[in-house]
């Protein structure tokens, strides 16, 4: 079962910072994840939430500001103030963490609550400046936002992420189209996932922190997991497991 660092390496350093990426590419695992939102300027920043307020000393929404606006900003102080003075990063920035890595980037586009005008089109437009095509999966809650990416770039991975389940599940991800599967772990032991996997579906899950529910996934076939702790998950599930 492979291993994906959540919005970097999240549960020792500051979610979605060039601090919390440094550290996510230091790790052998799998993969990282994170979250891609639209500036007023247009220009791609990694961040959690719609609004700056959770993860940092600042307010507003992402949207309505500009990038040097949101770089007036500290984004660490509200996680340790031994973390004070990280930034908010541009997807550029986080491509250059882990240009000479061999990490899987997870990119979720975070288009499911405002609508970002052609965030597609400027993610594929930076991914094809990196040359990073082979080494990226495209998600989101959003799934017109999967169709208009997948139109874009065909030959990369997508996975459709849910909250709850619905039923034809696996032929709705086809026709979308969607290689994987993105769900809350605790779906994976619902018969509709179970029979997913048994036919070959790749389902990734979660936030999974919990060694004992970890190994209860890797059991139930799942292919990987979003975990905000991957130095506990990789001493638990023990390195053969963890790549391949």
């Amino acid at each position: 079962m492979k291993l994906f660092a959540h919005r970097g390496f999240s549960g020792k350093f500051p979610e979605n910072t060039p601090l919390a990426f440094h550290k996510a590419a230091e790790l052998d695992v799998f993969g990282v994840e994170f979250d891609v939102h639209l500036t007023a300027d247009r220009q791609l920043v990694v961040i959690h939430d719609e609004t700056i307020d959770r993860t940092s000393n600042g307010s507003g929404f992402v949207k309505d500001m500009t990038l040097d606006e949101l770089r007036q900003y500290d984004y660490g102080s509200w996680f340790g103030e031994q973390f004070a003075g990280e930034i908010i990063p541009t997807l550029g920035e986080v491509f250059a963490i882990f240009k000479e890595t061999e990490h899987i980037l997870n990119i979720e586009i975070k288009s499911d609550i405002f609508e970002y005008e052609g965030i597609e089109n400027l993610i594929s437009e930076e991914i094809n400046a990196v040359g990073l095509q082979e080494r990226i999966i495209v998600s989101s809650f959003n799934h017109e936002s999967i169709q208009r990416f997948h139109q874009l770039q065909p030959m990369i991975q997508t996975g459709v992420l849910f909250g709850s389940l619905i039923v034809q599940l696996e032929s709705y991800v086809k026709s979308l189209p969607g290689d994987a599967l993105h769900i809350p772990y605790y779906h994976t032991f619902r018969g509709i996932i179970k029979e997913a996997i048994s036919n070959g579906a790749i389902v990734r899950t979660f936030t999974v922190n919990d060694e004992t529910i970890a190994r209860q996934l890797q059991t139930a076939g799942v292919d990987a997991i979003f975990t905000d702790v991957p130095d506990i998950m990789l001493a638990a599930l023990g390195k053969n497991h963890t790549n391949h």
